[in-house]
């Protein structure tokens, strides 16, 4: 009458996520995050956000972003735009202001969103497979070759 349940189809265990690159205090970056792994933002980031995997946005971090698409998005500082994400956790230091598209999503008490809930069965992040597209990677060639070349 007591017995757990027995299942043989268990779901898979969670992916674990974790911080692989840090934007540290005081440092302000314009441009574009996109790839695999996780990153944490405590300083200034201004530009796009597409990763595969979690962006912690600390205590001390600002982005402003058109929208931030990654798995997993935790807010601890201030996100100017709108978050497409998996999951998101808005801590009670956190502020959002924009439009938020998730499949499951948690606050603290305290946290502020000024903005749009929509929550999905799935969300679609429409992210790339490839970190780098090619043509970047040989833009950065030839600069490399042009330099190398005037210095001669």
């Amino acid at each position: 009458m007591f017995k757990r349940p027995t299942s043989t189809n268990q779901a898979a265990p969670a992916q674990i996520e974790r911080v692989t690159s840090v934007l540290g205090e005081g440092i302000s970056w314009h441009g574009r995050i996109s790839g695999r792994g996780g990153v944490r933002i405590e300083g200034i980031f201004e530009g796009e956000i597409a990763l595969h995997g979690l962006v912690v946005v600390g205590e001390s971090g600002k982005v402003t972003c058109e929208n931030v698409r990654a798995n997993s998005v935790i807010v601890a500082g201030a996100v100017h735009g709108s978050i497409t994400a998996d999951k998101l956790e808005i801590r009670s230091t956190g502020r959002v202001w924009g439009n938020v598209i998730v499949s499951a999503f948690s606050t603290e008490e305290g946290a502020f969103l000024r903005g749009q809930v929509t929550m999905e069965d799935q969300v679609d992040l429409q992210l790339e497979d490839e970190g780098i597209p090619e043509e970047n990677s040989a833009e950065v060639e030839s600069s490399a070759d042009e330099t190398q070349a005037e210095d001669e």
